[in-house]
């Protein structure tokens, strides 16, 4: 079992050395715009990564798991409607304990878990790149400085900023970009009811 979890261990870290090696094949380009524009590149491509797997990945039991706690939840909600109130709330009540509560917390965790996967997991493993081949020693050999960039003018005062940090400053304004961006597109792309009904006489 050793042996084995040795071997497994051993070729993780092979994938994991391919897949750096890789990145820094994809991101070399950028390093010629300077270090913060090559983050926030890789900061953009972890969002466009985790919006891409978002999309794409349901598995069979996460939909199963959402329309069970669907199907509950609308019972429930049926129930509420009942004309007797007290036998509706009790009705409501009995899905809660019988199904409702375990659909829930069963549908949450799969959902949960398929986050971490999708979202967290690529954020995660671009920002431990980030970390290591934006550390400062290659930043100073790369560069010639061992910060991004300092926060505050280039005085004695100035706070360097380093690459960890500027990539989650990066991630923040790309999602809250996006965030603008899409309820623009949204509220552009919704019908305009039209001033005059059809038929009138305007």
């Amino acid at each position: 079992m050793d042996a084995f979890m040795d071997m497994l261990w051993f070729k993780i870290l092979i994938g994991v050395q391919h897949l750096k090696n890789l990145v820094d094949i994809i991101v070399s380009p950028l390093n010629a715009l300077g270090p913060a524009v090559a983050i926030f590149a890789i900061a953009f491509a972890a969002v466009l990564v985790t919006k891409f797997l978002t999309k794409i990945i349901k598995t069979k039991r996460y939909q199963q798991l959402r329309q069970d706690f669907e199907y509950w939840f609308n019972l429930r909600q049926d129930a509420l409607k009942c004309e007797d109130s007290e036998k509706g709330k009790q009705l409501a009540k009995n899905i809660d304990r019988a199904q409702l509560n375990k659909a829930y917390y069963d549908y949450f965790f799969e959902g949960f878990m398929l986050s971490l996967a999708t979202k967290f997991l690529p954020i995660l493993v671009l920002l431990a790149y980030v970390n290591e081949a934006y550390q400062p020693a290659n930043l100073l050999q790369l560069f010639g400085q061992d910060y991004i960039f300092k926060f505050g003018g280039d005085g004695a005062g100035a706070t360097p900023v380093g690459a960890a940090f500027w990539y989650v400053i990066s991630l923040l304004l790309i999602y809250i970009c996006w965030a603008v961006v899409k309820k623009r597109f949204t509220k552009s792309a919704a019908p305009r009811k039209s001033p005059h009904p059809i038929g009138s006489g305007a």
